[in-house]
């Protein structure tokens, strides 16, 4: 799929997949995805581009989303990034601490990208580090006073805001949203079989 071009704000607003909309098919008259198929259709017949119906939505409703969520991390001063670690360390419970590779694995990135996130944490005087009482080689890093306080607002500011983009949707579409997203996400994160790989170049 074509996803830069249907996530990018310079796409041209159209239809329905085809070249004129369908009142019942529930897209809108900016709907840009459906514009950027119908170039694909009339430019490349011999590709199927139905899956930009989908995935392209996704990919532009991700962007739509993040940035919408960025409104509530600089409110706090944080990155995307740091806020994420606080969350991690708070959903740790008492004495709110883990250890950086812990961080590295519950946030999903790698272990550098993590102690670039912690050293801004505690320039800030939101965490701390100390070394480990089992291995004195290890750290540990954990939530500071004024760093609980204000994980525990951001969080609070947080979920209002998620809910108040959900609500876009009807409780019965919500619900749907979340099986099938479920759903998919779980496929996706099953490690392939041999038969589900594809095949490699010819050697």
């Amino acid at each position: 799929m074509d996803s830069r071009d249907s996530s990018h704000p310079d796409s041209h607003p159209g239809s329905h997949p085809g070249s004129h909309p369908d009142p019942h098919s529930g897209s809108h008259p900016d709907d840009r995805v459906a514009r950027i198929q119908a170039e694909w259709r009339r430019e490349r017949p011999d590709v199927d581009v139905s899956p930009q119906a989908v995935v392209g939505r996704l990919h532009r409703l991700a962007g739509r989303l993040t940035a919408e969520l960025r409104i509530v991390y600089d409110r706090y001063g944080l990155g995307e990034g740091e806020f994420d670690v606080l969350c991690a360390l708070r959903r740790a419970g008492e004495p709110f601490e883990r250890a950086p590779g812990e961080l590295a694995a519950h946030t999903m990135v790698t272990t550098g990208a993590m102690t670039k996130r912690i050293d801004r944490l505690e320039r800030a005087g939101l965490v701390t580090r100390r070394r480990s009482g089992d291995d004195q080689r290890a750290r540990i890093v954990a939530l500071t006073r004024p760093g609980l306080d204000l994980v525990d607002r951001a969080f609070a500011d947080h979920m209002r805001n998620e809910r108040r983009l959900l609500d876009l949707l009807t409780a019965d579409e919500a619900a749907s949203l979340e099986a099938l997203l479920t759903s998919w996400l779980a496929r996706m994160e099953t490690p392939p079989t041999a038969g589900d790989r594809p095949a490699g170049p010819p050697r």
